[in-house]
């Protein structure tokens, strides 16, 4: 099993920065990605951005150019940098990670944070 624990989000502005930091525990050497999701109400849980850990990212068009992701594969942990932060960037942000293990043939199986609220407004 992993265990994912968030920090940061909170309120800000509109045009502030916020910064997500998520770390793993448990059985953490088969994770490959790590990322950040993020559910609106009334809306399904979307990709915000991943990163693997060879350093491949990948972004939602939404937030590219304003959020940065970074990852220590070393340490299973994961940050989000959110700059120039929108009043449709308010959701709760989820950690995810995704493990590989072998039991005949590879599987992956995510695991996810307890969420964190992300609120932009004036």
């Amino acid at each position: 099993q992993v265990q994912l624990v968030e920090s940061g989000g909170g309120l800000v502005q509109p045009g502030g920065s916020l910064r997500l930091a998520c770390a793993a525990s448990g059985s953490i050497s088969g994770i490959h990605t790590m990322g950040w999701y993020h559910q609106a109400p009334g809306k399904q849980r979307e990709l915000v951005a991943v990163v693997t850990s060879g350093g491949g990212t990948n972004y939602a068009d939404a937030v590219k150019g304003r959020f940065t992701i970074s990852g220590d594969n070393a340490k299973k942990t994961v940050d989000l940098q959110m700059n120039s932060l929108k009043a449709e960037d308010t959701a709760v942000y989820y950690c995810n990670a995704v493990r590989r293990y072998f039991n005949g043939r590879f599987n992956d199986d995510n695991y996810w944070g307890q969420g964190t609220q992300v609120t932009v407004s004036s």
